[in-house]
């Protein structure tokens, strides 16, 4: 465990800067897109799929936001609290708006590279990779690393979680809990994707709002505790605070880190729901992914650390091990901060609300992380009808949620850390390779916003190749028209 400690360290701590870095460079390179095409995120997440084949751009979303939000907005802000004190809070919030950009780039990329397989659209980032760089070796490493994770490393890491929230609040035995988020988990995935979309379309919003309104009622309650802790986060975030004034470079990594953890921006893992959507231009979608950046990280995210810092529930320890800040004696740092906060209003509910949280949480990551792992299946077959291969993933996947649930994932979440980390060096190192396509479609949106039309792609006019989805598409509508014109001109 401690040989796993040092190369997660050697591997995110520099990814922390590195993902700021991308973020900034995006943010600039499309116009700051993230905020001047804000009204057009909501114009888009409402709007009506392109085809009858694909999803709709908020179904993508959702399936989306089903793998974004999870454990790390519970467990993992109140780890960055614990390592980097309030200030946290700050760098994960500007990480995500920032962040922001590299999602737009990546789900961007993941439209324009995308296939059409057996009547769904597929796509991510093994997709760009080949298509986009022509690096077929890279594209096939990804998602050989892509598919063992999701499919038989990271679920493991979730179920875990749910277990073991579900014995802390209800004393419910992990035994009981795995049998019942696999079965869970086989009656989803069994399903295929209409079901799984369904699922993800059905729990995420119930799972994103009760927990908003939980967190709007400790604020609402603590309401004279607003204006100074927005003032200790401030403080704490750029070391002027007597107290945290001395651990601002680890307040910095830590906010980062969990940042880009929750939400994923630019590490790739939204690129392959964001691929599913059916729309007339890969823009479109792009600021549809862009948007659920804010949705995970500085809505519920920050609402998860604004609960625990206002009400004292934490504990602050510097590198070697001193305490600075003791408002939470006996609580380690994870979900038990959280716990601790709701229940500073409501005594004694906040195990059973967190248990409740988390379950939904990490059984929508689960149900996107299987959407994943197919989509890579997918990928290395070219088909999406191998029967064999299909449940032999899906009894993998069902093995190591069961698995998960009763034994420790210690090892289990320092191994998937390594594998996600080098995935998201891979992925923002592609993104910068990639950038001159993603300056040419932001460019051609932009024009034809400009211009009062409703954007459509046309790859061959910019001189973008390898994007044959789209190209086919044209076809197909200059075909239909033809055919329309034919029928006209009869009548």
């Amino acid at each position: 465990m401690e040989m796993l400690g040092t190369i997660n360290d050697a591997i995110w701590n520099p990814m922390a800067y590195f993902a700021l870095a991308v973020g900034l460079f995006f943010t600039i390179l499309t116009g700051w897109v993230q905020f001047r095409r804000f009204p057009d995120m909501i114009r888009q997440i409402m709007s009506k799929k392109n085809a009858s084949d694909g999803i709709s751009p908020i179904q993508a979303l959702l399936l989306t936001l089903a793998s974004r939000v999870g454990v790390g907005n519970i467990a993992g802000v109140a780890t960055a609290i614990a390592a980097g004190g309030p200030g946290a809070l700050f760098w994960m919030v500007l990480c995500a708006l920032l962040g922001s950009a590299s999602s737009f780039a990546e789900s961007t990329l993941a439209q324009v590279y995308k296939r059409r397989i057996n009547g769904e659209h597929r796509g991510g980032m093994p997709f760009y990779i080949e298509h986009g760089l022509k690096l077929k070796w890279l594209a096939v490493l990804v998602s050989v690393i892509a598919m063992v994770g999701y499919g038989f490393v990271f679920p493991g890491v979730q179920s875990n979680n749910i277990a073991s929230s579900v014995e802390t609040a209800f004393n419910v035995p992990p035994l009981a809990s795995a049998i019942g988020i696999t079965a869970l988990m086989a009656f989803v995935i069994i399903g295929g994707t209409k079901r799984i979309v369904g699922a993800a379309q059905l729990m995420v919003p119930v799972m994103a709002v009760g927990y908003i309104l939980a967190a709007l009622l400790i604020v609402a309650v603590n309401y004279e505790q607003i204006i100074p802790t927005l003032s200790l986060i401030n403080s704490s975030a750029f070391g002027t605070h007597q107290i945290f004034g001395g651990i601002v470079g680890a307040a910095v990594a830590w906010g980062v880190r969990r940042a880009v953890f929750s939400n994923v921006a630019g590490v790739g893992e939204g690129t392959y729901g964001a691929a599913a959507a059916s729309v007339s231009h890969p823009a479109k979608q792009g600021l549809v992914q862009a948007f659920s950046i804010y949705i995970d990280t500085v809505v519920v995210c920050f609402a998860t650390g604004l609960m625990i810092v206002m009400t004292g529930s934490y504990n602050v320890f510097a590198a070697d091990g001193t305490a600075l800040v003791q408002g939470a004696p006996g609580l380690k740092a994870g979900a038990a901060y959280t716990q601790q906060a709701i229940s500073t209003v409501l005594p004694g509910v906040g195990p059973g609300f967190i248990a409740v949280a988390l379950f939904f949480f990490a059984f929508t990551t689960l149900v996107a992380f299987f959407y994943i792992a197919k989509t890579n299946l997918v990928y290395l077959t070219g088909r999406d009808d191998n029967p064999i291969l299909d449940w032999a993933l899906k009894i993998g996947m069902l093995v190591i949620t069961f698995s998960g649930g009763i034994i420790s994932a210690d090892a289990m979440w320092a191994i998937g850390d390594i594998g996600y980390g080098t995935l998201g060096w891979i992925n923002m190192l592609c993104l910068l390779a990639l950038t001159p396509v993603v300056y040419k479609v932001t460019r051609d949106y932009d024009k034809q916003c400009k211009n009062g039309l409703d954007p459509v792609f046309s790859p061959l006019e910019l001189g973008i190749k390898g994007a044959d989805f789209w190209v086919e598409e044209a076809k197909e509508i200059a075909g239909n028209q033809a055919v329309l014109a034919a029928e006209r001109s009869a009548k």
